[in-house]
């Protein structure tokens, strides 16, 4: 998505080629997310000559906000209490990031 979301539109082998810088993405494997994002509704594709170009439809946003959400449904029985409580236990959050935190809570 991230390639997209720069690009605007891209063909399979713009993706893979985008992806593969320093190491070796397969086309097919590349090929198969997209069709999975397609079918999701994340994104569409239009027909240039014999390549697919695929564009997004869900924004950054959008998508990050979907990922939270089942995140939470899946791992966290919809609590975000229990999220936060996870990231404080496995990251390393200074004292500085917790104030900034406390004071966006607060703004909600």
């Amino acid at each position: 998505m991230e390639v997209l979301w720069q690009k605007g539109a891209a063909t399979v082998g713009d993706v893979a080629a985008e992806l593969g810088r320093g190491k070796a993405v397969a086309y097919n494997t590349v090929l198969t997310l997209m069709r999975i994002l397609e079918r999701k509704g994340y994104v569409r594709h239009t027909k240039d000559g014999r390549a697919f170009v695929y564009q997004p439809v869900v924004g950054r946003v959008e998508a990050s906000q979907s990922a939270v959400r089942h995140l939470l449904s899946r791992f966290f029985e919809n609590s975000p209490e229990l999220l936060l409580l996870n990231l404080m236990r496995q990251e390393r959050i200074d004292s500085e990031e917790l104030d900034r935190l406390r004071k966006l809570a607060e703004e909600e």
